[in-house]
């Protein structure tokens, strides 16, 4: 009887074993690596999966002050989400542009209309401060918005908003 090599598909056969149960643990660990050992802490959160939060925060919050200009949302609900100084800010700049009446230009009674936010970027400066920018997309006009966030207590809040 020759011997003949067998074909690489039947090679190496692994049984098929049925996987240990994986249990959550505060700190991130599992039953495997507590068994393997002391206890590490999980790392701290992808600078990938942070660009990304940073980048939705952004996102809404600059709709959102689009429309409090427009004046379809009121200021109180970014509260939470601007320090005291840019929600007094953006507060002053919605009042004032109501002030503008429309019969002063052709344009002012259709500014702000159907704003969306096309693009957002952010730019980490250190690891508790974002740097973003959006552009954002109106009815007649394209703007830039510009935004500093901020870790504190373990929210991001706004504490520079210009917008152009």
């Amino acid at each position: 009887m020759s011997t003949m090599p067998r074909p690489a598909t039947e090679a190496r056969k692994i049984p098929a074993s049925t996987p240990t149960p994986l249990r959550l643990v505060a700190g991130g660990a599992t039953a495997d690596t507590l068994a393997s050992g002391p206890s590490v802490p999980a790392p701290p959160l992808q600078v990938a999966n942070e660009d990304r939060e940073i980048c939705a925060i952004s996102r809404s919050t600059v709709q959102a002050a689009i429309e409090v200009l427009a004046g379809t949302r009121p200021v109180q609900q970014l509260a939470r989400r601007l320090d005291e100084r840019c929600l007094a800010a953006l507060q002053h700049r919605a009042a004032l542009t109501r002030r503008v009446p429309c019969g002063a230009s052709p344009t002012a009674g259709r500014l702000h209309r159907n704003p969306s936010v096309r693009s957002v970027r952010a730019c980490r400066v250190s690891a508790d401060v974002y740097e973003a920018s959006a552009v954002v997309v109106e009815e007649l006009r394209v703007r830039a918005v510009a935004l500093r966030l901020e870790r504190s207590r373990l929210a991001w809040r706004v504490t520079v908003l210009e917008i152009g």
